[in-house]
């Protein structure tokens, strides 16, 4: 038995609909504060351990290393949560605190070195040394490097929402 052939001219001419064509679904809108909350805060303490062990072992704070932290932060709030402005505000606060922390890490490796003990005892037993030495190394680049991180994480949430 042979096929049977279409007939020849339009095949709707009898009004027969044509199918569509299959269109991917689209990808659920992300609005979950809670979770860029807490990607951002992951992000912050991974961002802060790798910013203060590249300080801490060229023993000097780099720009770049700042707004990247920030970035990092920004983006991770806002690709996991979403477009709410909430999360660029959270990323702009976590990458101040990584900064800080970050300082607070470089410092830690470099007066363990100084000292000869490591740098976990130094951060975690001479936390209050740790925080006096950072307040008497205060200069304005180190506001420069808040000013730097917070900036990049609320640009970099707002691109991570898009």
């Amino acid at each position: 038995m042979s096929q049977p052939v279409p007939p020849p001219g339009n095949p709707f001419a009898d009004g027969a609909a044509p199918q569509p064509y299959p269109v991917a679904p689209q990808a659920p809108a992300r609005d979950n504060v809670g979770l860029g909350l807490v990607a951002g805060l992951v992000a912050a303490l991974v961002a802060a351990g790798v910013y203060g062990g590249i300080a801490g072992a060229i023993e000097r704070e780099i720009g770049w290393a700042a707004v990247g932290v920030g970035f990092l932060v920004g983006f991770a709030a806002g690709k996991a949560g979403g477009n709410n402005p909430v999360l660029s505000v959270a990323g702009s606060v976590l990458s101040l605190g990584s900064v800080y922390l970050g300082q607070l890490v470089a410092l830690s490796i470099i007066g363990a070195k100084a000292l000869n003990v490591s740098a976990t005892e130094l951060f975690f037993e001479h936390f209050d040394v740790l925080t006096a030495a950072w307040k008497e190394d205060l200069d304005p680049l180190t506001f420069l490097f808040f000013g730097l991180a917070a900036f990049a994480a609320f640009s970099g949430a707002k691109k991570a929402a898009r």
